[in-house]
């Protein structure tokens, strides 16, 4: 037997909700895979807090497990690539939303979506990285990879409070890029700042419907809000510039107009890192393993126990929670 979250549904008032709690679990009633891995931690992401709280249509199937990180030790493997005893990774791969996920003590995954963790990267620093962190890596290298240097200008990261934005604003400091930070919660901005922002604004600045050219101001944008400030952050990017889209803190939706890239060339350039490709992973964990430096984690994330996870989920999701969440399988 080991604990975990377990979200199950249930009928009131003939509708149907979700309800999480910690469990004890069995490793029968673990999905199918061909390595089953001991989790040392997990987080507390997004995603994750929308799946718990049921606000979101996140689960695809009854009963799951939520955690759509984790890293741990396996246990057993019927895959050449891995063996007893070695540390992976696991970031997305519907884990969390189809597949029982990293909230738990066990879990069991296929090989195909696990990574040995890169080398000199504690396992509680991985998980301090995540997905969140993963992401930021994944935004920043399509920024260069489209030729956004640090002397073409100002770079905006919104939603910055978050995990993702927390992580981009550190890894473009490191890489000499000039920051600025969007939040809705500013009395954060000495935090930002520390990260390596160099000026912070308000979100509301671009969080309201605007025109559909403005004046340009970023070199390049990671947004991880969408909608209103998305639209924004795109009219106002200078010409050629380049805006990366991976998150939706304030909506699915993009009321926007063509104008910023038919008259300005802006590219915009969508971040999935749930169905990334290995390669891709495998280069933004070694670039993750080469800019960060342990102070950094302890800057960006909290640590919680699994006790815990389901009244933070609420939390994260009231704008209560800062940078990462970092969950420990073995603390009590």
């Amino acid at each position: 037997m080991f604990k975990g979250v377990l979200i199950t549904q249930e009928i009131d008032n003939d509708r149907k909700k979700s309800v999480a709690a910690v469990t004890d679990l069995d490793e029968t009633q673990l999905p199918e895979g061909d390595v089953l891995v001991e989790v040392h931690y997990s987080t507390l992401n997004y995603k994750d807090g929308l799946a718990i709280t049921g606000k979101g249509p996140v689960v695809r199937s009854f009963p799951m497990v939520p955690g759509i990180d984790l890293v741990g030790k396996v246990i057993s493997s019927d895959s050449p690539r891995f063996n007893t005893g070695e540390m992976v990774v696991l970031n997305g791969f519907g884990v969390g939303e189809v597949h029982w996920g990293g909230l738990a003590e066990h879990a069991r995954l296929k090989s195909e979506w696990l990574i040995p963790i890169p080398q000199g990267v504690e396992a509680k620093h991985a998980m301090a990285i995540g997905t969140a962190g993963y992401t930021a890596m994944l935004s920043v290298l399509a920024l260069e990879k489209q030729g956004v240097t640090p002397d073409a200008g100002d770079i905006l990261v919104t939603g910055a409070n978050g995990g993702v934005g927390s992580y981009a604003i550190r890894i473009l400091n490191r890489l000499g890029y000039r920051v600025v930070a969007s939040t809705g919660r500013m009395e954060e901005a000495d935090y930002l700042k520390n990260l390596g922002a160099d000026d912070v604004i308000d979100r509301h600045t671009l969080s309201e419907p605007g025109k559909p050219l403005q004046k340009e101001r970023w070199a390049g944008v990671i947004d991880c809000v969408g909608s209103h400030t998305l639209a924004n952050a795109c009219a106002s990017t200078q010409y050629g510039g380049v805006v990366t889209s991976c998150g939706l803190a304030q909506g699915m939706d993009f009321p926007a107009s063509v104008a910023p890239f038919i008259l300005r060339g802006v590219k915009l350039i969508g971040i999935d890192s749930v169905m990334r490709p290995l390669a891709d992973r495998m280069e933004a964990w070694q670039r993750l393993s080469e800019l960060l430096q342990p102070e950094d984690y302890d800057a960006i994330s909290e640590e919680i126990t699994l006790d815990q996870v389901v009244e933070t989920a609420y939390k994260l999701l009231d704008g209560k929670v800062r940078g990462r969440v970092l969950v420990n399988m073995k603390a009590q």
